[in-house]
């Protein structure tokens, strides 16, 4: 009997762990319908039509591999990529050096903080439309920082797509100060203290105790940015659309331009489809060397 009621104890944990499992389940399947709704089914419909001539309108037909073929000899395309690889360089190096520099001061001050933080996060949370829009203003060449230096940072095409980046950058670090910051806080202090005794530099502190301390934050913000940085398309778009001369091409712009002004939607589809593939590598390959180089620790 008492075996009966010891088997029946210890039953019970496992029989309502399983509950609770089920009803976990049970709570996350309307999210799974939305992902499933939103996600997942366009995106399958966008890799079939990657593989027609849909135009939007009429009946998608077959065409295979044309679409992707077209992409190779496509120097609209090709240029685009190249302002993607630049885009996704100048954000790895300058808006996280910015960032981790911000944070690293920003853990110094005592005083007023919290309202540094703010005003540090603010231009990340105003709509990106009033950003370039204020922007654009500032740039005017007739009006702006172009008259005062006579440059067109927005016409001329030597300097347009690193002004789009530097717009990009003022609502976007901020953002990478909070995270680094609160990565930063979370460094035990016992660190920099021993580092200290034994004579160590601020430099030398922040190299050897604040890097490996936020480096799994640090990995992570890397990775979404090369994402981003091939996703990018509102600044673009909102501040020359591309131009002039296609100097300011970047995919999610051509991919924009194909498929609702030229009417191309299955080699919008195709372009969409290389954007995934592009990202899904990045992701994989993150995942790999988190694993084998132990980047989670």
């Amino acid at each position: 009997m008492a075996v009966q009621q010891l088997d029946q104890q210890q039953r019970r944990p496992a029989g309502i762990q399983r509950s609770r499992q089920r009803l976990g389940w049970l709570y996350l399947l309307p999210l799974l319908a939305v992902n499933l709704l939103v996600m997942v089914g366009p995106g399958v419909f966008s890799l079939y039509y990657s593989f027609t001539d849909y135009d939007g309108i009429g009946t998608a037909h077959w065409v295979g591999l044309d679409n992707y073929v077209r992409l190779l000899g496509d120097t609209e395309f090709i240029e685009a990529l190249l302002h993607n690889l630049a885009w996704t360089l100048y954000f790895l190096l300058v808006p996280m050096a910015m960032g981790l520099l911000g944070a690293f001061l920003l853990s110094r001050v005592k005083r007023f903080q919290l309202l540094l933080r703010v005003l540090y996060f603010l231009p990340y949370i105003v709509a990106t439309v009033v950003n370039a829009m204020i922007w654009r203003n500032l740039l005017a060449p007739d009006t702006g920082l172009g008259a005062l230096t006579g440059i067109n940072f927005l016409g001329d095409t030597n300097f347009v797509l690193p002004s789009i980046a530097v717009v990009n950058n003022w609502a976007w670090w901020g953002f990478l100060v909070v995270v680094f910051l609160a990565a930063m806080q979370s460094v035990s202090p016992v660190l920099y203290e021993a580092a200290e005794l034994d004579g160590a530099s601020k430099w030398r502190q922040f190299w050897h105790v604040t890097l490996p301390g936020i480096r799994p934050t640090f990995l992570f913000l890397g990775l979404m940015t090369i994402v981003w940085s091939f996703l990018i398309f509102d600044y673009v778009y909102i501040l020359t659309d591309g131009g002039p001369a296609g100097s300011s091409e970047v995919l999610g712009t051509v991919l924009y331009r194909n498929a609702f002004t030229n009417q191309e939607v299955g080699y919008a589809a195709a372009i969409g489809v290389v954007m995934t593939l592009i990202s899904a590598v990045v992701v994989l390959g993150y995942l790999y060397l988190r694993r084998k180089k132990g980047w989670e620790a």
